[in-house]
């Protein structure tokens, strides 16, 4: 057996002749910066999550600095961030010169507690960034609620989420703005990096397009300092096409979680829980198991393939070590990070080969009972 915990190449043989040709007309289009490729990207993308602007960068990373730049985050500001969460979340707080005020999060759907936040709030807080972890929504209704409380901007990082809905609403524009990634293993992934920013905001679109040119609208006049973050046509117009095929990708990630749910209730695992008016989009699908590294060990034995997302969380990585949080610090995030182990899950995995993921799910746990 031997199921590895994504394939990246499928979605490539599954639409080779229509992505094949999407780089074919790009390259024949003598458009490689920015162009016609890349303004029908977002407009689809914008269309797709509901939003009225979607602005391209470079990656999902610069789609949150820039767009905290945009809402004129700078040094001695605070942004709140989830504690479990990527650390990329915190890296865009601290490129803009901001420090990162960490919260817990609801022990059973791993974002940002809600009841946590009001806490966290000072003089110096701006902007709330949820994080949608492993494509589930996080409450929006709220954070946006506190957010409006305290006169302070949402930061949506999307990342992980693409097509996930939340109370029947695709993610895209519910906070002020939203911060995508396109990094290959999305659920929307490019062949290479990408990302983008959705708002409703036209001010906001304004700001992050010039800061993704130079600091630039119109070629040698500088506005701003800005940045060098564009999207490259070739992935606008790969993604372009996989667009077009996100929604039946994600039934198809729905369906195998669906199986993983019944296969493994009463398995000895801690599985996903979902809330009623969440529809993840099942980036991931995470366990939990108090020996993981076993349990890891045993299925990689067994011929199948598992990540963990994430082994070290963000406050007590080196990269931080500045803010002086020790273990114990954030101990619901801690507890998350050391036990969470992530299965195969994908559009192209089989449903045969999700049921020999579970057989070999509960044959490990028992081993190790």
């Amino acid at each position: 057996m031997n199921i590895p915990f994504l394939d990246l190449g499928a979605a490539y043989r599954e639409l080779q002749a229509d992505i094949d040709a999407a780089v074919a007309r790009t390259l024949a289009s003598g458009h490689y910066i920015g162009g016609p490729e890349v303004e029908a990207f977002e407009n689809e993308f914008a269309t797709y999550c509901g939003a009225t602007h979607a602005v391209g960068v470079a990656n999902g990373l610069d789609a949150l600095h820039l767009a905290l730049r945009a809402m004129d985050v700078g040094p001695g500001d605070e942004v709140i961030v989830p504690s479990n969460t990527y650390i990329a979340t915190w890296l865009a707080v601290s490129q803009c010169g901001a420090t990162p005020v960490p919260v817990e999060p609801d022990a059973c759907t791993y974002n940002i507690d809600p009841a946590r936040i009001e806490a966290a709030i000072t003089p110096r807080t701006r902007v709330i960034s949820p994080v949608h972890l492993y494509g589930q929504p996080a409450d929006m209704d709220a954070i946006l609620a506190i957010a409006r409380k305290h006169g302070l901007r949402v930061l949506e990082d999307g990342a992980q989420a693409h097509g996930a809905r939340y109370k029947g609403k695709r993610l895209g524009a519910h906070g002020d703005v939203v911060a995508w990634s396109f990094y290959p293993g999305k659920n929307l992934g490019a062949m290479g990096d990408g990302g983008a920013v959705t708002t409703n905001d036209v001010q906001l679109a304004d700001r992050i397009q010039v800061l993704r040119n130079y600091g630039s609208r119109v070629k040698y006049v500088n506005e701003v300092q800005g940045y060098n973050s564009r999207l490259d046509p070739l992935q606008a117009a790969i993604l372009r096409v996989k667009l077009a095929h996100l929604d039946e990708w994600n039934a198809r990630r729905s369906a195998i979680a669906a199986g993983y749910r019944l296969g493994l209730t009463g398995s000895g695992l801690i599985l996903p829980f979902v809330p009623d008016w969440a529809e993840p989009a099942w980036h991931l699908y995470v366990v939990q198991h108090p020996q993981r590294e076993a349990l890891q060990k045993k299925l990689t034995e067994a011929g199948i393939g598992t990540l963990i997302h994430y082994p070290i969380p963000p406050h007590l990585q080196s990269a931080y070590a500045a803010l002086a949080y020790e273990q114990g610090s954030f101990p619901i995030s801690e507890n998350i990070h050391r036990d969470v182990l992530s299965l195969p899950i994908g559009p192209s995995l089989s449903l045969s080969d999700a049921e020999q993921v579970i057989q070999a799910v509960r044959s490990s746990v028992v081993a190790l009972s």
